[in-house]
């Protein structure tokens, strides 16, 4: 069964942290994108082998598998667009509609095993495409149809912030059937946000490993650690309402949270 999609403009989520998942973009570096992707390809490992994963909680919101299927075409969508505003500074963003996709590729009915091993290719390629990225390429511009600019700094943090919020809407119990989508409070964008900030490089991290991953991102972690999914869990769940930007010429979270 389609489910119908909210119209929202979700950029706002560069500025201020999403108040669903915890994940503040705006306090991101850009050299965290790569490894905080590989990361979360690694957590829908376990997410797509439950035989679970097929179901819907109900029938206005997304399976797993379907989220899962959503991921990957959201990496390769998200790769593109970096290939073209590192040719071409300024280019326009063709649209995407995350709907009818879901649809015209039938989701529903795609091979978890094969949607996995897919995910993981293409959230590589793709972290691989955003670590290549230099310095001096960092304030290259992208316009979405609806106007909106992103430069690739700040597009690699929209985008992660979309891969990882598809994480929360599948959470385990402790807040919800994993899967399902929680209800929490409407978070309605305010004035529109203000020109990207300037591009953003992290503080020297120690040698011989990654960064903190989540935890330092998320306003939700737990103060003694925990990975993304976490976090996510110790969440209390909050009234909210289902979003979409991608009918606006955007991809932003979806309608299926």
């Amino acid at each position: 069964m389609p489910i119908t999609p909210d119209t929202k403009n979700w950029t706002w989520v560069l500025y201020r942290p999403c108040p669903e998942c915890g994940f503040d973009a705006a306090a991101a570096a850009f050299d965290d994108v790569p490894d905080l992707l590989r990361d979360s390809a690694d957590q829908w490992q376990g997410i797509l082998a439950d035989p679970a994963a097929v179901q819907r909680p109900d029938d206005a919101t997304w399976s797993p598998l379907e989220y899962g299927a959503h991921v990957r075409d959201l990496c390769r969508v998200y790769r593109t667009r970096l290939g073209l505003m590192l040719e071409n500074d300024g280019v326009g963003f063709a649209d995407w509609d995350q709907d009818a996709t879901a649809v015209a590729e039938r989701y529903a009915e795609q091979d978890p095993a094969v949607v996995v091993a897919e995910l993981g290719a293409e959230a590589e390629s793709t972290a691989a495409a955003f670590a290549a990225v230099g310095p001096g390429q960092l304030a290259r511009r992208g316009l979405r149809s609806d106007g909106s600019a992103f430069t690739v700094d700040s597009l690699a943090r929209y985008f992660i912030h979309d891969a990882l919020h598809h994480l929360w809407d599948v959470r385990p119990p402790g807040g919800r059937p994993r899967g399902g989508r929680a209800p929490t409070t409407p978070c309605r964008p305010g004035p529109p946000p203000p020109p990207p900030p300037g591009p953003r490089r992290p503080a020297p991290r120690p040698p011989g490993g990654r960064t903190s991953r989540y935890n330092r991102l998320l306003a939700v972690a737990p103060a003694g650690g925990g990975d993304f999914q976490d976090a996510v869990a110790a969440e209390p769940p909050a009234e909210h309402q289902r979003r979409d930007d991608d009918h606006q010429g955007g991809d932003g979270p979806g309608a299926h949270r």
